[in-house]
């Protein structure tokens, strides 16, 4: 249909009372100014009702009524988790069982490992690349390729075996260790390797077959643990690809067997809203039943926020 061009006549257009509008804020959301000198509930007070803060006790909210009701709470991460400092936020949340299960890529488990042996991890990769020593940092990769061949014997997952391990060697920093304490504890980490993206790949005592028949074990316990996430929490903090890939699947093949996962809450945590985590773990899983969050900011800055307005209330 063939548009007007002409001009519209503004006299026409009839205005109504902002009283009568509807609205999305008002002052009975706004925050309120910090008083120096108060709790960090005080401070949590403070906070707007409104968007990311609304968020922020939601999220809390949800993962302390699956604690109490003794659901799973999942933490999948990316290495950068680890390479800014939280492994002893996520060693206490383990502890005291508000983590059921961790999910790492491969590189956070290398992270981790040179964590508990050196206390420093974090390589330059700018300044080492064109030297031609970029991810050629000895112990870590014989750490874990002497671990993948220990946990192939007795059928473990790559998770189970690098913890035992560092364990076994009684690693100077294991108490700074995921894999180390997680081991210790009992709490199930499982490794999702994607061959020829990590360091040690390139080393001599790498055997792909071994590592990928313990990942795919780890896999499995993975999937079995989503299976039972009815009521439960899944975190994504810090992956763009290979832990949404593998929640998916792992989502899909316990749906499959298992049947519906109802009241299922998601949680992406990263520095901005990627494709895969947006609809692999907010959307897509919760599209039936259950609620998906996003949370954007520095892990260093919102995990330890997160992570303190839940034991807040704990």
């Amino acid at each position: 249909m063939k548009r007007s061009s002409r001009k519209p006549d503004l006299k026409k257009i009839k205005a109504l009372p902002l009283k009568k509008r509807s609205s999305k804020v008002t002052v009975k959301d706004f925050c309120k100014p910090y008083q120096e000198g108060s709790t960090f509930k005080g401070f949590l007070d403070t906070l707007p009702d409104i968007l990311a803060a609304n968020d922020l006790r939601a999220i809390a909210d949800r993962v302390l009524t699956a604690h109490q009701n003794k659901r799973p709470i999942v933490f999948g991460m990316g290495a950068h988790v680890i390479k800014v400092g939280l492994s002893p936020l996520i060693i206490n949340f383990m502890q005291r069982g508000l983590i059921s299960c961790i999910a790492l890529n491969g590189a956070g488990a290398i992270h981790d490992v040179e964590i508990a042996l050196e206390g420093k991890t974090s390589e330059d990769v700018a300044a080492s690349l064109h030297k031609g020593k970029f991810g050629m940092a000895l112990e870590a990769g014989e750490l874990i390729n002497k671990a993948v061949q220990e946990g192939l014997k007795s059928n473990e997952g790559m998770g189970t075996s690098i913890g035992k391990r560092l364990l076994k060697v009684s690693a100077p920093y294991a108490g700074m260790s995921i894999l180390a304490m997680a081991a210790d504890h009992g709490t199930p980490v499982t490794v999702h390797v994607s061959i020829g993206s990590d360091t040690i790949h390139m080393h001599p005592t790498f055997d792909g077959a071994a590592t990928g028949k313990l990942s795919h074990n780890d896999f499995q316990t993975f999937t079995a643990l989503v299976s039972q996430l009815e009521g439960g929490v899944f975190f994504n903090v810090g992956s763009a690809v290979v832990i949404p890939e593998v929640f998916l699947k792992a989502f899909s093949l316990a749906r499959s067997a298992e049947g519906p996962i109802k009241n299922l809450t998601t949680i992406n945590m990263d520095f901005i809203r990627h494709y895969r985590p947006s609809v692999n773990v907010v959307e897509r899983p919760t599209l039936s039943d259950g609620k998906g969050f996003h949370l954007i900011g520095h892990h260093e800055i919102m995990l330890p926020l997160l992570a303190a307005t839940i034991l807040e209330d704990l």
